[in-house]
């Protein structure tokens, strides 16, 4: 704050100012206002400072857009951590684990394996070792469709791509398509890898298909003398990162678009609310049905509804009080599939943004009925005030309880949920840090000690309903839950790293391990805030990495929907033209089983690289990972049936009919014959 300590830290040189947020703050609005305060002064006095800064809540982001000098173009970015913690977790309720392989691949880490270790240590750790890294394409890429090229990269190169840098027609902003079907690559185009070592990314940059065609090794794929490598323009062999460094900032707006009309025509970035009056359906002003209507209305036949971007689904404002349940009318309310979030809050807690959890859930590439309900078991006098942020998004319901009663949790069908979510919104107490997370590891362990199956025990709190009987029997019709609480599929916010000891009574962590290194986070069964730290070191040296981070997580945030929620009155409700239908075309990431289906072949002894190019070819699917049972052969007594993350497998590691696949999803027009949709337990 004062202009002489700047001077004496010779900021006017500094790449770049990294501003760090204290996280275990008791008031976290205090701390960004004060955060956000320093980088106006660091601002005033050296404007052309790139600054990267962590903001504890989402709404204060808003804040930094109105510094004058403020300017994502010139590398000045912001981490939310709200926005991104509760982000990922979203993304573990759709595809479990995938918070742990995102979290590994932002985290600068080697690895090193020991035959001492156990199988599945040794996996995991392959995985913690891969990064993100930019690259430019060689020439002998351009002409090629997204597919072909992530093809050759991994079958010829052993590198996995992601994603690519796409310069729009009209010459606007760069963009990030994520999985893109069906446009051609043009020249120098830059993509986006994930891999071991910035050298073995270097390769798709050296790759010429005159020289390197018939080549069997990756590692011999070096620089050649050819013409159209020595005499290219525009890019020098980039160095990882260093290729993103030299661009503007991608605009975020158009970064999760997964692909254009047929790659003819650029899509328009026009607001739909720009359109006249008479380019409405029939002419008229279509109107949302009123919250009176909506109870005894048939919302399948009617037309599905986005926000004004078009990248979520959205529903008139409804009132609290007309989405909470009693205990009968969850227990009568045939749950199975849902998300169930566990939350601890005083009614003065500091906000923590639940909107950040429900929005990616909501995400408009999917289609209404693939939508999880999601229901929040806590207090709703906390509710009440985060309500505001959720009153626009659909199939929301909230049980007015405690996440430590087991007849709530009963009532809202935890055993059939596809995720529970275990959250704190209580300021943790300075005194002893262990206790910070004392709610969540009892919540955790309360449900691991449930068991499940004769329904008469739920009985009691049934009251006087008389169809109790007859409503508890029908939420096993679509699919047995489990009997053992300690296999209902969770996750765990934690505030204080070394807690993560106490989650799983039955590993063997040592106190000291990193959090990174122990088996609930290895699970995904854990998150912890802390891991965001490192996505810091990550922007500064690669800002399109936090782009394409934000992008896979948050679902589709765009700047034109930062400046909309900025206004404070919410999401807006938005008529549907082609313009903003084009933004649902974006991939999303899944989980596909080996169990069954129309994978399941590749589940008996088949290799990696036979999956990953079948599902590519057949289905427009580009697979990034595994989740495999930790014992994996369940014969043994003691054997669990736990998974544990492997990120981007080498192309002969072999596969199990019980491994389950991270894959990015491209939209799906209509439901095919075989529907990705679902994650498959």
């Amino acid at each position: 704050m004062n202009a002489m300590d700047l001077e004496r830290a010779k900021v006017h040189d500094a790449d770049a100012c990294l501003v760090l947020a204290n996280k275990y703050c008791p008031d976290p609005d205090a701390e960004d206002a004060a955060n956000i305060m320093r980088v106006i002064s660091m601002k005033n006095y050296c404007e052309e400072s790139r600054i990267i800064i962590q903001l504890m809540q989402y709404h204060n982001k808003a804040y930094l857009l109105n510094i004058p000098s403020w300017d994502w173009k010139q590398g000045d970015d912001v981490i939310c951590l709200a926005e991104l913690k509760l982000g990922f977790i979203a993304q573990s309720c759709l595809a479990p684990g995938f918070s742990t392989m995102m979290a590994n691949l932002f985290a600068m880490r080697s690895f090193i394996t020991s035959p001492d270790m156990a199988a599945w240590q040794n996996d995991y750790l392959q995985g913690t070792g891969c990064e993100m890294y930019t690259e430019t394409l060689s020439p002998s890429f351009s002409g090629m469709t997204f597919s072909q090229a992530s093809e050759l990269c991994f079958v010829k190169l052993k590198l996995l791509l992601l994603a690519i840098e796409v310069k729009p027609i009209d010459g606007g902003d760069t963009k990030i398509s994520i999985n893109p079907q069906s446009s051609k690559m043009p020249a120098n185009t830059v993509g986006f890898f994930i891999a071991q070592s910035a050298e073995e990314v270097k390769r798709a940059w050296f790759y010429c298909k005159a020289c390197h065609e018939d080549v069997k090794d990756e590692n011999l794929i070096k620089k050649c003398k050819c013409k159209h490598l020595a005499n290219k323009t525009g890019a020098t062999p980039a160095t990882p990162f260093s290729a993103a460094l030299s661009k503007p900032l991608l605009n975020i707006k158009n970064s999760v678009m997964a692909k254009e009309e047929n790659g003819s025509k650029p899509v328009m970035n026009g607001r739909p609310t720009n359109k006249p009056a008479d380019q409405q359906k029939n002419g008229k002003m279509e109107v949302g049905i009123a919250d009176d209507q909506a109870k005894d209305f048939d919302f399948a036949k009617t037309e599905m509804k986005y926000d004004s971007t078009g990248m979520f689904h959205w529903t008139p404002a409804r009132s609290i009080e007309d989405c909470i349940l009693d205990r009968n009318q969850a227990a009568m309310t045939v749950l199975n599939g849902h998300v169930v979030v566990c939350l601890f809050a005083d009614p003065d807690s500091p906000l923590i943004g639940l909107r950040n959890l429900v929005m990616p859930l909501r995400a408009s590439n999917f289609h209404y009925h693939e939508l999880k309900h999601v229901v929040i078991v806590g207090a709703v006098d906390y509710l009440r005030r985060e309500w505001k942020t959720l009153q626009n998004l659909p199939k929301i319901s909230v049980l007015n309880g405690s996440p430590l009663s087991r007849a709530d949790l009963r009532a809202v069908n935890v055993n059939l949920c596809d995720m529970c979510v275990i959250l704190s919104a209580k300021v943790p107490s300075n005194d002893d840090p262990t206790l910070a997370d004392k709610e969540a590891i009892l919540a955790s362990l309360n449900i691991k000690a449930m068991t499940f199956g004769d329904i008469i025990t739920n009985i009691e709190s049934m009251g006087d309903s008389k169809d109790a009987l007859n409503n508890m029997g029908d939420t096993t019709v679509k699919r047995p839950g489990p009997i053992y609480g300690t296999n209902v599929p969770m996750i765990t916010e934690l505030v204080n790293d070394s807690n993560v000891q106490f989650l799983d009574q039955d590993d063997d962590d040592d106190p000291d391990t990193e959090l990174y290194l122990t088996q609930p986070f290895a699970c995904g069964t854990a998150f912890a805030v802390s891991v965001l730290d490192s996505l810091m070191s990550t922007t500064y040296f690669n800002q399109n990495a936090l782009t394409l981070i934000r992008s896979l997580i948050t679902g589709g945030a765009t700047p034109e929907l930062e400046i909309i929620l900025a206004e404070g009155a919410g999401l807006r409700g938005g008529y549907s033209t082609p313009d903003t239908l084009s933004h649902r075309d974006r991939c999303r990431v899944g989980q596909i089983s080996l169990s069954d289906g129309p994978l399941a072949t590749f589940g008996e002894g088949r290799k990696y690289q036979d999956l990953f190019v079948a599902s590519l070819r057949n289905y427009g699917m580009l697979c990034i990972g595994l989740y495999r049972l930790r014992d994996a052969a369940l014969t043994t007594v003691d054997a669990t049936s736990k998974r544990y993350v492997i990120t981007n497998p080498p192309f002969d590691f072999g596969l199990l009919p019980t491994d389950q696949v991270y894959v990015l999803l491209p939209f799906e027009r209509k439901q095919s014959r075989f529907s990705f949709s679902e994650t498959e337990v």
